[in-house]
Parts: structure tokens; C-alpha cells; sequence
């Protein structure tokens, strides 16, 4: 299946239940023993597709979703959009989530959505792209760095069930060239 074209697209509303699924199963393959285990248990993939759902319908257009799809399969997810420092937004953009159904890592589907939020991001004249990565998770933080990533020494503190789970901020400059 691996070997069919993938196609990134605009999501749509019912995509909603299968990108829960995909950010759900991702939660749990990519922050097991970076998260609490009961935590990552107890997520539902029901609740999360209602809020992608409310998201989604109450958006006003900065933010944009897109899908991954290989033969006719939903098999990953990307949301970009403005920076959000606090309650600003900045005229830098920001990758808000990425993920890959765990049965497609290593299929270049991530690489995709990300060239693809890149080119959205550097098309609507941003100079500049953020991403926040958990500090413990190595594999993502490699694939941003692959991808031309760098951290620029920014951290969050961040809490999951009382466990720390800090963030690091990741930054990448856009350039018309750079997609």
C-alpha cells in the first residue's frame, strides 16, 4: 500500500473521526514512557473527534488542516497557522500538529505534510515557521531537524498528570526557495 502516490489535501469535516484516530494512536505510539501511561490510555478518540469537530466549524480560516491520503486511506494529519505567542498572534507562522498513522511511519507521509505546511506558510509571506516538540521525544525532534529545524533555546514548562513533560520550541526560516 506504501507504494501508491499519497495526496495531501484540505481537510473536511468528515475526515474529523478518522484524524482523531490518527492523533490519538499517534499520542500513544510517539509519548509512550514520555507521558504517563494512564494518561495516554485514557485518551478517546470519540472526544477528540467532537473537538476537532467544533474546531473545525467554528474556524475563521488562519488556521488550515490538511490530510494525507494513500489509496483512499486517511493515514496522516497536519495543522498550521499563525503563531500563537500567549493569546497573540504574530506574522510568524506555526506548525501546530503533525501526525502519522504508527502503520505508515518511515513512509515519507510526515515529510509531506510538512513540505506541504512550508509551502502554505511561505505562500502566505511568513519569514518564519515555530513548532513546540516534547524535549524527551528524539525521533520527531530528528525528523524537524532533518527537515531544517532548529531549536532556538525557547522551552515550555508542560504537565501531564503532575509528570513534567517539557517542551522545546523549534524554528525554520521560509523563503520562497525554501519549499
Amino acid at each position: 500500500m506504501d507504494d501508491e502516490p499519497l495526496r495531501i489535501r484540505a481537510m473536511t469535516l468528515p475526515d474529523c473521526d478518522r484524524v482523531a484516530e490518527i492523533r490519538v494512536r499517534g499520542w500513544q505510539s510517539a509519548y509512550r514512557g514520555l507521558m504517563p501511561q494512564p494518561h495516554l490510555d485514557a485518551l478517546s478518540v470519540t472526544a477528540d473527534a467532537e473537538r476537532h469537530r467544533a474546531r473545525f466549524t467554528r474556524g475563521d480560516g488562519s488556521v488550515l488542516n490538511l490530510v494525507a491520503e494513500r489509496g483512499g486511506e486517511l493515514v496522516g494529519w497536519a495543522c498550521h497557522g499563525p503563531y500563537r505567542d500567549e493569546e497573540l498572534r504574530t506574522e510568524d507562522a506555526e506548525l501546530y500538529a503533525i501526525y502519522v498513522d504508527p502503520g505508515h511511519y518511515g513512509a515519507g507521509v510526515g515529510h509531506a505534510l510538512l513540505q506541504e505546511s512550508v509551502r502554505h506558510r511561505t505562500a502566505a509571506g511568513h519569514d518564519r515557521m515555530f513548532l513546540w516538540v516534547l524535549e524527551g521525544n528524539t525521533r520527531a525532534r530528528r525528523f524537524y531537524e532533518r527537515a531544517g529545524f532548529r531549536a532556538d533555546g525557547a522551552e515550555e514548562p508542560y504537565e501531564v498528570d503532575g509528570v513534567p513533560v517539557p517542551e522545546v520550541r523549534y524554528v525554520r526560516t521560509l523563503t520562497p526557495s525554501a519549499h
